[in-house]
């Protein structure tokens, strides 16, 4: 966008309010036609809304959010294969699944940390398969990493007190100052899902409890 549409759009984006915390400001809108619901990037999760970061980006709100068609099954088998804690019994906003192998279900926090983590190995955690489960993914939202597994290098995905160490929003309001870091809260810090080379607290870029990831402006 050039500058005088970046103004635009922020000007058009301060007259609406977001249908997730009725807040005003809210610049994405529901790219299904006829549909004029808008909301914040930081309530997305809190609204079940999904943004495909992909292609042309497009969020939808729950109402007109991709799903998917996966076989149900047997309740005793409800396990999410990440973390091992029981998942919904059907496939949900919450619950997500393995398109190839129709078996794996899993909690979307559990595979969206997953998929940060695995960078460009991200693959289906049950049947290890990799292309159509990662563009089902990609279609529901998931947020993919272009790294190398994390597992094969030192940097961390995610919140974290190592490598970069400081604030880098353009107006930091931590009273502790930019390099002021806690392990959970507000002031928890937040690399960049892409370059980790920028950091935000929690508080500075507006990221609400259920955001998984955040990226800077420059990526």
């Amino acid at each position: 966008f050039l500058v005088g549409d970046t103004r635009g759009i922020i000007r058009e984006a301060a007259k609406k309010s977001c249908f997730i915390c009725y807040k005003m400001g809210a610049s994405i809108t529901c790219c299904q036609t006829g549909c004029d619901r808008t909301f914040h990037l930081p309530c997305a999760p809190d609204g079940q809304c999904v943004t495909q970061y992909f292609g042309a980006y497009r969020s939808f709100c729950w109402e007109h959010s991709p799903q998917q068609a996966l076989q149900p099954r047997p309740s005793q088998d409800n396990i999410c294969t990440i973390c091992l804690d029981t998942v919904e019994d059907k496939v949900s906003y919450k619950t997500m699944g393995c398109p190839a192998c129709q078996d794996a279900r899993f909690h979307r926090q559990c595979i969206q940390r997953l998929a940060l983590h695995a960078g460009i190995g991200f693959r289906c955690p049950s049947c290890l398969n990799q292309e159509p489960f990662m563009v089902e993914m990609l279609t529901m939202g998931i947020r993919l990493s272009k790294r190398p597994p994390s597992w094969e290098s030192d940097q961390e995905v995610g919140p974290s007190d190592q490598s970069h160490g400081h604030c880098d929003a353009a107006m930091c309001f931590c009273p502790g100052g930019r390099e002021h870091a806690e392990a959970d809260g507000p002031w928890q810090l937040w690399l960049c899902s892409s370059c980790t080379a920028k950091g935000t607290h929690r508080h500075c870029s507006s990221l609400g409890n259920s955001t998984y990831s955040w990226e800077c402006n420059t990526c």
